[in-house]
């Protein structure tokens, strides 16, 4: 079996673009989708598949190791590039699609399942909107059973602080609450700031600060007891080993479309099982496909701490597919069991949602 050709293909919806990767073989009907999504780098992510596409048509796509380090090693020259590695996610992701597809069987269970039909998840993410709105999604969010809740902060200590006390109110004791500031914080307003969270049962802070800002992650994990996460922005293992040696980060979220695709991230993964610091996948806004990857990829980590689900509208994750991923219920969504990422793309969703 050889690949015979590697697509990139752009769809847009809510004026926001995703990257598709579909690489092909000349085995009659077998391809394999993946993910490489990158907010503004549109471009530049679609160049950089097409001249790593050109390292691999005419290879064995189930060598993906092999393949994975090959285009590693172009990306050496351009030292931890967020682009290439996004790109390099997506082909990486696409080939596991096809072993998966291959063998008959989810790339779960390639991977070496850790046997696990169903995942707890969280519910992501209340944004920012006016207090009473936010409290109406936060109760109707935990009575569906949702067992956690994230909200989105950053907009000055004390608005935050008056969204999470209100939210924990009508959410009860119960329900963890996560916060997530995406990097809106310097490090001393994210201490002042975590210090009064942690008193109020906040159960992980997310990126307070920029994720270049090592030394700030590294004092808040030791100065706070509430858990520091972060990581959805960082490409492959050497970039987490730094957190992970300096114990900068409790819990890490790696986003499989932008960390290295499945053989990476099982690397991140194993790394972080060896400092004891769980996982929970950073999904965000990705499309079906990063999260039925997601999916396959955390059924099969002992270390898995959630699952995040995001459940504002999205087209791209709703109408993508030609049967939907699976819905949460009472707080565990199922794991698709049909052969490698376990999805297809409807072509009538991807001709109306592609613009190149």
């Amino acid at each position: 079996m050889k690949i015979t050709a590697v697509e990139a293909h752009v769809c847009n919806a809510r004026m926001r673009n995703w990257v598709f990767v579909r690489v092909v073989t000349d085995e009659p009907g077998l391809h394999g989708w993946g993910e490489a999504t990158l907010e503004w780098h549109t471009r530049a992510v679609v160049g950089a598949v097409e001249d790593l596409a050109e390292l691999i048509v005419g290879e064995d796509p189930t060598r993906i190791e092999h393949l994975w380090q090959m285009m590693m090693r172009q990306h050496f020259w351009h030292g931890n590039d967020i682009v290439r590695g996004t790109a390099l996610s997506g082909i990486d992701i696409a080939l596991w699609d096809i072993l998966g597809k291959a063998l008959g069987q989810p790339v779960h269970r390639v991977l070496g399942s850790y046997g696990r039909s169903t995942l707890p998840v969280y519910a992501s993410s209340l944004l920012f909107k006016p207090t009473a709105e936010l409290l109406r999604e936060a109760e109707g969010l935990a009575a569906q059973g949702f067992p956690g809740l994230k909200l989105k902060i950053g907009q000055g200590l004390e608005a935050d602080l008056r969204n999470v006390r209100e939210i924990r109110k009508v959410i009860g004791p119960q329900v963890r609450l996560m916060t997530d500031a995406n990097c809106s914080y310097d490090t001393l307003g994210a201490l002042e700031l975590g210090r009064r969270l942690e008193a109020e049962g906040v159960y992980w802070f997310e990126e307070p600060v920029a994720p270049e800002n090592l030394e700030g992650y590294e004092k808040l994990a030791r100065a706070l007891d509430m858990a520091i996460a972060g990581g959805e922005t960082e490409f492959n293992r050497w970039a987490f080993k730094e957190y992970l040696q300096r114990q900068a980060m409790d819990i890490i979220q790696p986003d499989i479309a932008r960390a290295g695709g499945f053989t990476e991230v099982r690397k991140i993964a194993a790394l972080a099982s060896a400092f004891d610091v769980p996982v929970a996948p950073h999904t965000g806004a990705s499309s079906a496909v990063a999260v039925a990857a997601s999916i396959q990829w955390a059924a099969a980590l002992p270390n898995l701490l959630t699952f995040e689900h995001m459940y504002p509208p999205n087209p791209l994750r709703e109408e993508l597919l030609a049967d939907p991923l699976p819905s949460p219920a009472n707080g565990q969504i199922e794991v698709p069991q049909r052969p490698g990422l376990g999805i297809e793309l409807s072509p009538q969703a991807l001709a109306r949602f592609r613009t190149s």
